[in-house]
């Protein structure tokens, strides 16, 4: 069956399409909001004389957007796409599909039965995406090695993101392997990373720097295609703003306390990636407690606090229309849902995070959309291809110690289809956890990873933890 793509391509996208067409496979490393989708389905249009059908992997919760995606810019119908779901295997999955949509962290999973079924559809005619491909950047992971071996066999593969590198070069070497091992001329890993990669001589597995860039950059230039927002689109400006409060003395307690378990912990005298953990998990701790809880003996209890407060406050200088608010932690989400509902009703509030299956997240996406409110959403289950461009105001009740994390929670709102300009609200509590996080946004790096640094350098200086814990 011959279909086609229904929406013209954009002035940036066309170009996408000149120069990677002639190749089997390709790399889209476009922005969130700049049409890398509909860019895909235009490259997976114009190879269907030799394919059978596209095997598309992408986020769990992302396969609704997908799916709803394809009718939307293709003229294709229900009946020719099928989403993999928890009761999908080799026997219940529908053949002669042109679309099949599947979770990429189903992958991952323990069980076979997606591995299987995917396998079983993709051969030397079929087109493989993989969208978000940042999922796969781990050389050594489940998941990384699942997909590639299964996606082998076909002779067309593709990948989208927006944020091909955060950690490094080190992150391209799983994404063009999956396009082909070929492209970067390594068989293994262990072969890239003597070449582009410098180790620490003190710490096992610390890459410390890199080299070769100009190598890797001239092998991937002829598979990708790479533009800015700026330089595709014309979008309104983002406005910031911030707003702080101070804690509670049950708070200033738990967080002390948070920083002398650090302090005594064991695993800071061991290897770098036990330091590394106990680093996320004070973290992780920390913020918790600046966002109005704590986990004691395997239970979480819940701390007075002035940070609804200070929401609520904000959103009192809001005009009446679609609010986006972000949290980072289910419980605090759970609270901010409790205080509006009490002064709004509870029409007036949506949720969107992972507690939720993907179809009530959507369902609940939609009802926000079409009536306004307040959309109380969690970065890790809405910071991935979520339009909200209803919305031009998004407040950041706590932020992701990543700042690609952060990009992609704003860049839900400021997108195409985005007329005016977004103002971004931040909440924080004046606690040092909060400051390094900040501090990181604006680097536009990792929170734990530069304190993670600092630790070692404070090591190897003799110098004391302790005087290093006082900036926390």
């Amino acid at each position: 069956m011959t279909w086609r793509t229904v929406t013209p391509l954009m002035p940036h996208q066309q170009p996408a399409i000149d120069k990677l067409l002639p190749s089997r496979v390709a790399g889209l490393f476009m922005p969130m909001g700049t049409g890398k989708t509909l860019t895909a389905f235009a490259f997976v249009e114009a190879r269907q004389e030799r394919i059978d059908c596209c095997v598309w992997f992408c986020p769990v919760g992302y396969r609704e957007t997908i799916r709803r995606q394809i009718l939307l810019h293709t003229d294709c119908q229900d009946s020719d796409i099928c989403v993999f779901g928890e009761n999908t295997d080799e026997e219940t999955v529908p053949r002669g599909c042109l679309w099949y949509i599947v979770g990429i962290e189903s992958i991952s999973a323990y069980s076979a039965r997606v591995v299987c079924t995917a396998r079983l559809l993709i051969t030397e005619r079929t087109f493989v995406v993989v969208d978000e491909s940042g999922y796969i950047k781990g050389p050594k992971s489940r998941r990384t090695e699942r997909l590639t071996l299964i996606a082998r066999d076909s002779r067309y593969r593709m990948i989208l993101t927006g944020t091909p590198i955060s950690q490094g070069i080190v992150d391209l070497f799983s994404q063009m392997r999956f396009l082909s091992p070929l492209i970067l001329g390594y068989r293994s890993f262990h072969a890239f990373a003597k070449n582009h990669l410098v180790y620490s001589a003190r710490f096992p597995g610390l890459v410390e720097g890199e080299k070769n860039r100009a190598y890797v950059a001239e092998r991937i230039a002829p598979y990708v295609y790479q533009v800015t927002k700026e330089e595709c689109l014309t979008l309104p400006e983002k406005l910031y703003s911030a707003r702080y409060c101070q804690l509670s003395d049950p708070q200033r307690e738990a967080y002390a306390e948070a920083k002398e378990r650090f302090l005594t912990d064991d695993a800071l005298d061991r290897n770098e990636w036990y330091r590394s953990i106990a680093i996320f998990r004070l973290f992780t701790a920390l913020q918790g407690i600046v966002c109005g809880f704590v986990n004691r003996d395997g239970r979480r209890v819940m701390l007075p606090h002035y940070r609804i407060d200070l929401l609520l406050n904000v959103l009192a200088e809001i005009p009446a229309e679609p609010v986006v608010i972000w949290a980072k932690y289910r419980p605090a989400a759970a609270e901010i849902v409790t205080a509006l509902e009490a002064i709004h009703g509870a029409e007036a509030v949506r949720q969107y995070h992972g507690g939720l299956t993907p179809l009530r997240r959507q369902g609940e996406l939609d009802q926000w959309c079409r009536s306004g409110g307040f959309l109380v959403a969690t970065q890790a289950a809405g910071g991935h291809c979520v339009d909200m461009t209803v919305a031009r105001w998004a407040i950041f009740y706590a932020n992701d110690f990543m700042y690609s994390r952060r990009l992609q929670a704003e860049d839900r709102c400021h997108r195409i289809g985005q007329t005016r300009p977004v103002t971004y609200v931040d909440l924080w509590a004046s606690a040092g956890i909060e400051q390094r996080i900040d501090a990181a946004l604006v680097r536009k790096g990792n929170a734990v990873e530069a304190f993670h640094k600092e630790v070692s350098r404070f090591r190897q200086g003799g110098r004391r933890i302790q005087d290093l814990a006082r900036s926390l």
